[in-house]
């Protein structure tokens, strides 16, 4: 009996020995790299390609990788990352030689994009978007925007941190987050004249609205959405820019989800984020202004076709602040912190604001509908959703937080 319970005693020890040199291996050797392909590709930058591609760029990219301080792609930490991912900046993708993507060919970046490979062999983390659905002819069309003379693209010298994973990212890198296939077929663009293969195709492929909706990142099937935990059922936990937790909104047509919504509703809420109720969306959900009313109303013929998932997720109740003055209230109150944080430097700054807006009325005419003064904005416009009291005293506050932010 002594003997067993020594040989007994002598596995285990064995078992935590393999167990914590693997995670110390793990932990030391960071994510894995790989041998990157190659794609023979060059795409041709035209005026049309260019501006669908911008489209593209502005639904999945341009927020993660804009620097406020230099005005371009030249990216910056990413303040809404989940926490158990641990820190991450985005890379520069401006036109600079050294530090963005000036000397990469058209072929390695269709191959990240594709495949999360950068050309050195690096895995791009789970946090960068990979594309393996999208059309050809739509990745051709980012390609082109990113070979464009946009000025959000001009060229600047910068370079990003290097990102900080945790452990759990570094994990599941290595048995979940993997680099996917190239497309071994062509990917035909969806026929325009099918509702619901259009739907399909933007939820899945292209504004890739399964990733975030789906109940959690880690089983998230980015080869085949439908197959993802959850998959539109929402309850997906993601920080707005002020740490509070937010669970992405339930897509399925259960009564829990968007079952009473007409297709208006769901139309104004996705291209404007003004809900039914006449509450707003919550970063880090934001509005698709990118998307024409045909292509919300295929998202929403698609949806119907969903099975349903009974899933009530609750939405954050309004913050209230007490002992602050009645501009800080109406701003952690109607959430205008998930998007601009706490500081005015969230993922929308608000430094320019008093330049762009010098007085309290031209504000207060933005916030109602800053749609009439930036289309493609995403901000929701706040007309009949802020009451007409709080209107001075939040401009106010706005204002003020954004010249403390700039240093003024």
């Amino acid at each position: 009996m002594r003997k067993a319970l020594k040989v007994l005693g002598l596995i285990l020890l064995v078992i935590v020995v393999l167990v914590g040199g693997a995670a110390a291996y793990i932990a030391l050797s960071g994510i894995p790299r790989y041998t990157p392909g190659k794609v023979e590709l060059t795409v041709e930058v035209t005026p049309e390609r260019v501006a669908r591609g911008r489209r593209t760029a502005d639904m999945l990219c341009i927020a993660c990788h804009m620097d406020a301080d230099t005005g371009k792609l030249s990216g910056h930490r990413m303040p809404d990352l989940p926490p158990q991912f641990g820190v991450a900046y985005s890379a520069n993708i401006t036109q600079d030689r050294e530090t963005g993507i000036g000397t990469w060919t058209d072929g390695e970046i269709a191959y990240l994009l594709r495949t999360g490979i950068k050309r050195d062999g690096s895995y791009a983390p789970p946090w960068m978007v990979k594309l393996p659905n999208l059309a050809d002819e739509d990745l051709k069309d980012v390609i082109a925007f990113l070979r464009s003379d946009d000025p959000l693209l001009a060229p600047v010298k910068h370079k990003t941190p290097p990102s900080e994973p945790s452990f759990l990212t570094k994990f599941l890198c290595r048995v979940a987050f993997k680099p996917l296939p190239l497309p071994e077929q062509p990917l035909p663009r969806p026929d325009a004249g099918d509702h619901v293969a259009v739907g399909r195709y933007l939820v899945n492929a292209h504004a890739l609205c399964f990733g975030c909706h789906s109940v959690d990142f880690a089983k998230v099937d980015d080869l085949h959405p439908e197959k993802s935990a959850g998959y539109l059922g929402g309850g997906n936990a993601m920080p707005d820019l002020s740490g509070r937790k937010v669970l992405t909104g339930n897509l399925t047509f259960d009564e829990t989800g968007i079952g009473k919504w007409s297709e208006a509703d769901f139309v104004r809420a996705l291209r404007f984020g003004v809900r039914p109720d006449r509450s707003v969306l919550l970063y880090p959900m934001v509005p698709y202004p990118e998307l024409t009313e045909a292509e919300a109303r295929a998202v929403y013929a698609y949806l119907r076709t969903v099975p349903h998932i009974q899933n009530a997720v609750p939405r954050p109740a309004a913050q209230e602040v007490t002992g602050a003055d009645a501009g800080r209230a109406a701003f952690y109150h109607y959430g205008c912190n998930s998007c601009h944080g706490d500081t005015g430097l969230g993922m929308f700054d608000l430094r320019k604001g008093a330049r762009d807006f010098p007085t309290d009325e031209a504000l207060i005419a933005y916030i109602r509908h800053p749609e009439q003064f930036k289309p493609g904005v995403k901000m929701p416009p706040w007309d009949g959703v802020i009451a007409e009291e709080d209107f001075a005293s939040l401009a106010a506050y706005v204002r003020k937080l954004g010249l403390r932010a700039s240093g003024s």
